[in-house]
């Protein structure tokens, strides 16, 4: 029997990281026969000294990058977008560039209150301790990455993964963080235009994205979106112990739902 034609899988990474974040998590999505593509944000390729020019890339600016790599692709993705990724890939949605969309611990969008005070103090600690960081280069702190992402990583591991991380733009981080203060709205994602499905996956002990928070984007959607709550896990799902599994249940739900689409199309 002819292999069952899949359509394109396009990775987005989040802050302070690169393509290689998917190192690991593409690899049984290209086993089951996707074409596995992961991008680089802009300057994101640089190393750990990007040109100063990153701290002013806005939302916006990352967006339009991956819409023109998009276009260039054979017919319209999946995307996968982890933290800062899943919000991009939300507002990629409702500009009609995907077919489908798996949110990794997704950062919320514009108007998307915080749940928990950890998401509120974050917010206003970065603000407040250095003033308006927007134009800037914010660099990742080891101390909030292991023990807020990279903890359920095995210490080697979790130092290996940090030593890759490369600094982030402090406009695109105002506009996630303090998107209250943002007048041009950068991060706004009108959920109506949403059309595709979209699978939110959120881990249990995720203090970045908790769940609470990542329950309130999915159902922004109206019963588009279908929220599950992994356990045991925390924010970097891409590569924490079991990631494998979360990859499988992400080729499940797009199997299912892009089936469903077609049986849709063929009694139209």
């Amino acid at each position: 029997m002819p292999a069952k034609k899949r359509p394109p899988i396009v990775m987005i990474h989040g802050a302070f990281c690169g393509p290689w974040s998917f190192d690991e998590f593409r690899k049984p999505f290209a086993a089951a026969g996707f074409a596995v593509h992961a991008p680089a944000l802009r300057y994101h390729d640089r190393g750990p000294e990007p040109p100063s020019a990153l701290g002013k890339v806005s939302l916006l600016d990352y967006a339009s990058d991956l819409e023109n790599f998009i276009t260039g692709l054979s017919e319209a993705p999946v995307l996968v977008g982890h933290s800062m990724g899943g919000l991009l890939a939300q507002m990629l949605a409702a500009r009609g560039k995907a077919r489908a969309c798996v949110l990794l611990a997704p950062s919320p969008p514009w108007g998307v209150w915080p749940t928990t005070l950890f998401e509120v103090a974050s917010a206003q600690t970065l603000l407040f301790s250095g003033g308006d960081y927007r134009g800037t280069l914010i660099h990742p702190s080891y101390k909030i990455a292991t023990d807020h992402s990279l903890d359920r990583l095995a210490p080697a591991t979790r130092s290996a993964v940090y030593a890759r991380f490369v600094p982030e733009s402090g406009q695109a981080t105002f506009e996630i963080m303090n998107w209250s203060f943002d007048p041009r709205r950068a991060g706004h994602v009108r959920a109506r235009d949403v059309l595709c499905p979209l699978l939110c996956i959120a881990g249990s002990d995720d203090k970045i994205n908790p769940p609470s928070t990542v329950a309130r984007i999915a159902a922004r959607y109206h019963g588009r979106a279908v929220f599950e709550e992994v356990k045991g896990h925390s924010h970097w799902l891409v590569g924490e112990p079991g990631s494998d599994k979360i990859a499988a249940r992400a080729i499940a739900w797009v199997d299912e739902v892009l089936s469903k689409k077609k049986r849709v199309v063929s009694r139209e």
